[in-house]
């Protein structure tokens, strides 16, 4: 419940960031974590910041990158049939460290329809077989304006998780059981929401961003360390 209110903290401060920083950690706790409970966090999480923002959201740029998202979490579906526990630990661990080389990119990206497109299918392949979708879209969009990002992002997240939780629902990676399992979690990411709210005013976003990022890089070494014994 910790690593979901901190996960869910930093999404609704920076726009993205549950999955990463949450997904390797559950992990080690237990793997029936990963994917769909996360998912399952997320899109409730989202729900929150997309109606917080919901003057800011864009829908008709996000379409392409929704359109992509589909066929990317299909093939996101089909690693999940064909990897192991430890396959998975070490991939998540490596979505991690990506995620971080990609927010340190000096790029700058312009949202074109083709770029959304990719972006959203490689954000459907990553956040069905781990969780992770947010960093390609956040490397499109991180040059808007914060409410704008984090409006767009969590509107996305809200049809992405969908997505990816329908495609986890038939390859049989989401089930009652897993559901029971999510529901303490949910209110930590409500509560995440809500300190985020309250903190951000007073903590600078570059600082919540360094702090991120250390994270994730324990997080991820742990992953890999997991998945390579």
């Amino acid at each position: 419940m910790a690593i979901v209110f901190l996960g869910s903290f930093v999404q609704s401060a920076i726009g993205f960031g549950l999955a990463v920083v949450a997904a390797p950690l559950l992990f080690l706790v237990s793997p029936d974590y990963v994917p769909a409970p996360i998912v399952m966090v997320a899109l409730f999480n989202s729900l929150f910041n997309a109606y917080k923002y919901r003057n800011n959201i864009a829908l008709g740029g996000l379409k392409m990158a929704i359109y992509g998202r589909v066929p990317g979490s299909i093939f996101g579906g089909v690693l999940l049939l064909y990897v192991s526990s430890s396959a998975l630990s070490l991939w998540l661990g490596v979505m991690v460290l990506l995620a971080v080389l990609i927010s340190l990119l000096p790029i700058r990206f312009e949202p074109t329809p083709n770029r959304m497109a990719v972006a959203g299918f490689f954000s459907g392949f990553m956040g069905t077989s781990s969780s992770i979708g947010g960093p390609p879209m956040a490397l499109i969009l991180q040059h808007q304006d914060a409410a704008s990002l984090r409006g767009n992002l969590a509107a996305f997240f809200v049809f992405s998780s969908m997505i990816s939780l329908i495609v986890q629902y038939f390859i049989g990676y989401l089930h009652w059981d897993l559901l029971l399992k999510t529901l303490p979690l949910l209110p930590m990411g409500w509560l995440g929401y809500v300190a985020a709210q309250v903190i951000v005013k007073y903590v600078s976003k570059e600082w919540i961003r360094i702090l991120t990022l250390i994270i994730c890089l324990i997080s991820a070494a742990t992953a890999i360390v997991r998945g390579l014994q």
